[in-house]
């Protein structure tokens, strides 16, 4: 059992760094269950009296983990609370750059970049970046869903990760809405708990949310709707395959690979 102190007063930070792994335990060989990108802020719940780990919550989602306290960066409740009352930019290029000083650090695509006022970096640092950025908004339509969705065909599938060199079935779809400015939970069994529930693959429109699940009913996977009953998701890579009533159907190995169990809709359409 991992001892660790309550801290007796919050504690806050934000990712300076490309990414940062969250892990199950707080040992670098532990489990990766999440990771975080540039710019993405946590609250600090407790610390590894052996370690020195910390645990968190990331706030975007409320996904709990423990951090090496050597990629901790500290910021003020006060920078904490600013940033969940204002707009940001999330980056869109594949590999972006920031440069502060003499240091230059490429983070990837859905990269969080600070608007106006920021603890991230000192004004003296003198932040520059480079690449491509799009503030978040409240609208969005399948077209750009997809759009986006088909930017990160091919990227490796990785367990816990968010990112075009590393993802993981709701990894990619958070990832892919939070470009829409759409809140998605982490995993897809929490995902499956969100949006309007839509009964057949028949009234389903492109961009819904399709899940499947395994030979114990658990949700164990997540893919987005794509036109002419076609699917993009993570499995192996992020890849399309078909879609059917019965589940997808890997044309590659001509079966079925999953069985699907539910579609809900997180859009306004």
């Amino acid at each position: 059992m991992v001892k660790k102190d309550i801290l007796k007063t919050s504690a806050f930070g934000i990712v300076r760094i490309a990414q940062v792994p969250m892990r199950s335990q707080p040992t670098d060989s532990a489990e990766m269950v999440n990771q975080l990108l540039f710019g993405e802020h946590y609250q600090v719940i407790g610390k590894d009296t052996k370690s020195g780990w910390l645990q968190i919550i990331n706030d975007y989602d409320g996904y709990e983990g423990w951090l090496d306290y050597r990629q901790h960066y500290e910021i003020s409740e006060a920078y904490f609370e600013h940033i969940n009352q204002v707009n940001y930019q999330i980056t869109r290029s594949l590999i972006s750059e920031i440069s502060f000083q003499d240091n230059r650090i490429s983070i990837v695509k859905g990269s969080i970049i600070p608007m106006g006022q920021n603890e991230l970096f000192a004004p003296e640092e003198s932040l520059l970046f480079e690449g491509k950025a799009e503030t978040i908004g409240d609208q969005c339509s399948s077209e750009k869903l997809i759009e986006i969705a088909l930017e990160f065909l091919n990227a490796p599938y990785l367990w816990g990760g968010r990112s075009p060199f590393g993802i993981d079935c709701s990894g990619f779809t958070q990832q892919i809405y939070r470009f829409c400015g759409l809140k998605l939970k982490r995993d897809a069994s929490q995902q499956y708990q969100q949006g309007k529930t839509i009964d057949t693959l028949e009234e389903s429109k492109v961009g819904d949310l399709l899940f499947f699940n395994n030979d114990l009913g658990k949700i164990t996977h997540v893919g987005i709707l794509l036109p002419d009953n076609q699917i993009i998701h993570a499995s192996g890579k992020v890849r399309i395959d078909k879609i059917t009533t019965e589940g997808i159907f890997n044309e590659s190995i001509n079966k079925y690979t999953h069985s699907l169990c539910g579609i809900r809709r997180m859009m306004r359409m």
